[in-house]
């Protein structure tokens, strides 16, 4: 007699898997928790390789995160060094501006330039700047620091300029005080101060009197401010003369950058 063919259909596969499962759902704890183990240890292999997959996938995708944020902090600080530079010019911008509308300087060209190196003591008091013959300037020209006349040009390179600053005892200006008629000459005396040679007494001057640069034709065509008187006492060799310490108007010794006079651009260019 021939054996009777069986054949499995849906239906009695999913009749047998809804008892297995109904077997394993009423079944005690400690018979379902073998079930897991026997089933972790048949397809234990299986099991690592996938997740070493998964870790795999998950340390990818960490590591091109952060790449992406190091590049992300890289733009960011890019953009902020452009914003400084940004600031940076506007404030170049705002000085100049402010420098031509003075009196005296609206057809001189005002070349802004960086302090490299200072010296400044009791000996010499000279510092370097940035700018040089490349640049139009010459010997003799006025350097600014913060709207003040701070000294002259006195060497020159391609390059680089040193300037002899109102302070250095080589340095000789023709000034003036404020409300006083005459001219005199003012000397530097080292330590950040100057002197005003052979001033009489006859003259009456005060602490805080402003002290200017006279005019100078191609070089500076109105008195520019230069410093304050600081105090003043009769000269021990002689008593109708004052002896008068000026301090600059501007504190030299904290300038970063300054800016030189150039009053005839053209003439300069040729």
């Amino acid at each position: 007699m021939a054996r009777k063919r069986f054949k499995l259909t849906r239906g009695i596969l999913f009749i047998w898997l809804f008892l297995a499962g109904l077997i394993l759902f009423l079944s005690p704890q400690k018979i379902t928790n073998k079930c897991q183990f026997v089933f972790t240890r048949i397809f234990q292999l299986p099991l690592k390789i996938s997740r070493s997959i998964s870790l795999s996938a998950q340390t990818n995708r960490n590591d091109s995160d952060v790449i992406s944020r190091r590049k992300f902090i890289k733009l960011q600080n890019h953009l902020a060094n452009l914003q400084a530079q940004l600031t940076q010019t506007e404030e170049k911008i705002d000085q100049v501006t402010g420098m031509k509308n003075r009196s005296g300087l609206e057809g001189a060209k005002i070349l802004l330039a960086d302090v490299i190196t200072a010296s400044l003591n009791s000996l010499h008091c000279e510092i370097i700047i940035n700018r040089g013959q490349t640049d139009g300037l010459s010997t003799d020209m006025f350097v600014l620091g913060d709207n003040s006349i701070i000294g002259t040009i006195s060497q020159l390179s391609e390059r680089t300029a040193k300037v002899k600053l109102l302070t250095d005892p080589a340095f000789k200006l023709p000034i003036k005080v404020n409300g006083l008629k005459t001219n005199k000459i003012l000397q530097g005396a080292g330590n950040n101060t100057a002197k005003i040679k052979l001033l009489q007494t006859k003259y009456k001057i005060n602490v805080g009197d402003y002290v200017y640069a006279c005019k100078k034709p191609g070089y500076l065509d109105q008195p520019m401010t230069i410093g304050k008187i600081k105090k003043y006492t009769r000269n021990e060799e002689s008593s109708l003369l004052w002896d008068v310490t000026v301090e600059p108007a501007c504190n030299i010794q904290n300038l970063n950058s300054v800016a030189v006079i150039i009053m005839n651009p053209q003439i300069q260019a040729r």
